[in-house]
């Protein structure tokens, strides 16, 4: 099996990649390289090693793939929380439980495992990538919605970094549930990685609800300012409250309908409260869901 090195400070390990890594690769590269055009920036942003969590928007069924190739080009292995519906299909299951992806069992009394394999990983020394709108954009613009408190939880949990980031492209190559994708002409695959989101103040201490709540805007705020740059337009003043509207959290949400609910309540599967955004400067700067139970270091607000 092949193996990518890593630089960890002035030292330089091995992560071995595996065979469903090795495997990946060989079959997904190359068509991805023939197919897609990329502009990537900020990839000295995502560290060379250690811990971390990667917390990026979700606009396209098919964008862990050219996410991935950038992750995986800063010499990374990518560890996706993914619904746990995709690990159920035959061989591609067996593949990605192979390469160390994390299944989300949504709204199941099984969501805590997706969080402790999630905290597990990154105190191994993985890079977990998240997706902490939970699904694909619900917003009109495909901008970021309102964030699910996983990715802010995971990092309290372990003090590591959380790298925000925020890609473009790969809805052109497939629309938000459409079923026939357009590969030509070559479309661009844009991702901005930002620096660190500083949650200094609220790691290294027990932390509560409000604290998860103040993280996970900070990493909303940074995902969408990175791609308000990518798109060269302003981000909308609010971000899209899918429960508020509406709109179905997981499924196609032209087939399904859902009643509006209070916007200012936090529902048990961690929807957080809409709050004003918070200016991040560029010098700050799975369809995934993690589980609502309480780590051992959260204490009651």
């Amino acid at each position: 099996m092949g193996d990518i090195a890593v630089v960890t400070g002035e030292q330089v390990r091995k992560q071995k990649r595996g065979w469903a890594i090795a495997f990946c690769v060989t079959v997904l590269r190359r068509p991805l390289l023939a197919l897609t055009k990329r502009d990537w920036r900020g990839a000295e942003n995502v560290p060379s090693g250690g811990g971390c969590v990667v917390a990026v928007n979700h606009v396209s069924e098919v964008d862990p793939f050219p996410f991935a190739h950038f992750i995986y080009n800063r010499g990374r292995l990518p560890r996706f929380l993914g619904k746990a519906d995709v690990f159920k299909i035959p061989i591609a299951g067996k593949i990605l439980t192979s390469a160390g992806q994390i299944p989300v069992y949504r709204k199941t009394e099984q969501a805590a495992e997706a969080f402790s394999a999630a905290v597990a990983a990154v105190e191994r020394g993985e890079c977990v990538i998240i997706y902490p709108e939970g699904t694909i954009s619900r917003d009109p613009g495909l901008w970021p919605m309102v964030g699910k408190t996983g990715a802010a939880r995971v990092a309290l949990t372990t003090g590591c970094p959380v790298i925000p980031c925020a890609q473009w492209g790969p809805q052109e190559i497939l629309a938000p549930y459409a079923r026939v994708p357009h590969l030509l002409p070559r479309k661009l695959m844009q991702v901005r990685a930002g620096k660190p989101v500083d949650l200094r103040d609220l790691q290294g201490k027990a932390f509560t609800a409000p604290d998860l709540i103040l993280a996970t805007e900070r990493i909303m705020a940074a995902i969408t300012e990175l791609l308000a740059q990518i798109r060269g337009e302003q981000a909308p003043a609010r971000r899209f409250d899918p429960v508020a509207e509406g709109v179905p959290e997981i499924g196609n949400p032209r087939r399904i309908s859902v009643q509006p609910v209070d916007q200012h309540r936090v529902g048990s599967d961690e929807r957080i409260v809409q709050v004003e955004p918070v200016d991040i400067s560029s010098s700050e700067q799975e369809d995934a869901e993690v589980s609502s139970e309480p780590s051992p270091r959260e204490q009651p607000s």
